[in-house]
């Protein structure tokens, strides 16, 4: 099953939002069954995870997605 989710985050500061991108860069994955993309407009960061498996798989990436997000942004400010 193809499965594709959009998060974003929106921040006061585009700073912090381009900050946190950066900080989350390493874990854009880019292979054959997961494409993971971060990009900041102002104070927005949006995220596009594409991949093709079970709705678990996809969450547990969402999940992994957001505790990182959460770590980046408690180390920013």
């Amino acid at each position: 099953m193809k499965l594709k989710a959009r998060v974003e985050c929106s921040y006061e500061n585009p700073e912090t939002a381009r900050a946190v991108a950066r900080a989350l860069k390493p874990d854009n994955l880019q292979s054959r069954m997961v494409k993971v993309k971060t990009t900041t407009s102002g104070g927005t960061i949006t995220t596009t995870v594409e991949m093709e498996g079970k709705i678990e798989t996809l969450l547990a990436t969402l999940d992994d997605l957001l505790a990182c997000t959460e770590t980046a942004e408690s180390v920013i400010e």
